[in-house]
């Protein structure tokens, strides 16, 4: 966590930028495998993000650990909004066969539809408040290192510009 923090908060670009991008990559990971880099790319050229967040705040939210959550919470939060009249307790008997298949057709009812309706919400609360923090980090990291550079060139020129040797 504390390389991926690191890494976002050292980008080149605007607080908004970052803090759009690990936004966007935030809100891609609640969408099936093989969409979530395409959404991210999609989403950041629409709100100006930035793309290496993106990537980096997809990877941190989105990952192997990650996904069975995320993609379980898309799934039954799209049965709640499309109401479905699935099975309660898991996706339907026969999915194991569908996606040995790779039927799309067969598989897009009962599974990619409601992971797909599920993950907007989802990814919208989940991207604002990761906007909202990446956001904040990035105004006070950039503060932090402003204060700090703004002492150094203090004490450099409080000492004529020449540097003291250590004892």
């Amino acid at each position: 966590m504390q390389y991926f923090s690191k890494r976002i908060l050292r980008l080149k670009a605007t607080p908004h930028s970052v803090a759009a991008g690990v936004a966007a990559g935030v809100f891609a990971s609640f969408f099936p495998l093989g969409f979530h880099f395409i959404v991210a790319a999609v989403l950041c050229w629409i709100i100006a993000g930035n793309l290496v967040a993106a990537a980096l705040g997809a990877v941190f939210f989105g990952n192997p650990l990650t996904f069975p959550l995320l993609w379980g919470a898309s799934w039954e939060t799209g049965k709640l909004l499309l109401h479905e009249h699935l099975p309660k307790h898991g996706p339907p008997e026969h999915l194991g066969e569908m996606m040995h298949k790779l039927s799309f057709a067969k598989l897009w009812h009962p599974v990619l539809e409601p992971m797909l309706i599920g993950a907007v919400p989802l990814g919208l609360v989940f991207g604002l408040v990761f906007y909202a923090i990446t956001r904040w980090g990035m105004t006070v990291f950039r503060e932090q290192r402003r204060k700090r550079m703004a002492e150094r060139a203090e004490k450099k020129a409080g000492q004529g510009g020449r540097e003291v040797p250590a004892e």
